[in-house]
């Protein structure tokens, strides 16, 4: 088995995810007390989030690329960013390491794939929804990304900066992501990226008329089969 290093506490809520659904899926395919060989980083979530305000981004990977380092001295085979937002500055992370990045958007666009959704519904961070650094590469897939609008954008930002990472969740927020995913589905949409690693934590399958590619889901397991391979 590979060893895991497990990028995380942006937030320590869906990191906290990331290690369940990570032990769960090793235990669910080697049985008996297997559990998975990973080691986790865990940074002040309040530095990155100040370097992400600030549009600070090249010091925020530089942070994260000595953290991945780290993991690389400490045992690590393979890195896993958990957050979709700071996807923003692997390139950074990946010119201080030698050992690969397993990238939330490629193990999703994989799993979309698989499915018969080409047209995607985007949430996630104003960082994620707005810039290109991760709708391109979805895009580059053949699957057209669809985002909210300007306004549904600040909002979904708030409950995730607000709400989610503190671990509160609200019902009126699920509600209101629960009109924009109609809305999205209404321009188009076959599915519905959750891409930010909270929203998992609010929004359920049930609650969508389409498929949900829950990316925190989707990444843990992901790195179970590139641990096992």
């Amino acid at each position: 088995m590979k060893t895991i290093g497990l990028i995380g506490g942006m937030s320590w809520e869906s990191s906290a995810k990331y290690y369940q659904l990570i032990n769960q899926e090793v235990k669910k395919q080697l049985g008996g007390l297997h559990s998975a060989k990973c080691i986790m980083y865990s940074v002040d979530f309040a530095e990155i989030q100040r370097y992400q305000a600030e549009d600070e981004w090249e010091k925020a990977g530089h942070v994260l690329g000595d953290v991945a380092l780290s993991l690389e001295k400490a045992g690590a085979d393979f890195i896993i960013i958990c957050t979709n937002t700071m996807h923003k500055v692997i390139a950074y992370i990946e010119e201080k390491i030698s050992i690969p990045i397993l990238h939330i958007a490629d193990a999703t666009a994989n799993q979309i794939l698989k499915s018969d959704v080409r047209t995607i519904g985007l949430l996630g961070t104003k960082y994620t929804m707005e810039q290109d650094f991760y709708k391109s590469r979805i895009e580059s897939n053949g699957i057209k990304v669809l985002v909210p609008n300007q306004e549904d954008r600040e909002v979904i930002n708030r409950v995730i900066f607000e709400e989610l990472c503190l671990g509160n969740i609200q019902q009126s927020s699920r509600e209101y992501y629960q009109k924009v995913i109609k809305s999205l589905i209404d321009d188009g949409a076959e599915g519905i990226i959750l891409g930010c690693t909270e929203i998992g934590l609010l929004i359920r399958p049930e609650d969508a008329e389409v498929p949900l590619f829950d990316t925190t889901v989707i990444h843990a397991l992901e790195a179970v089969k590139l641990a096992l391979e």
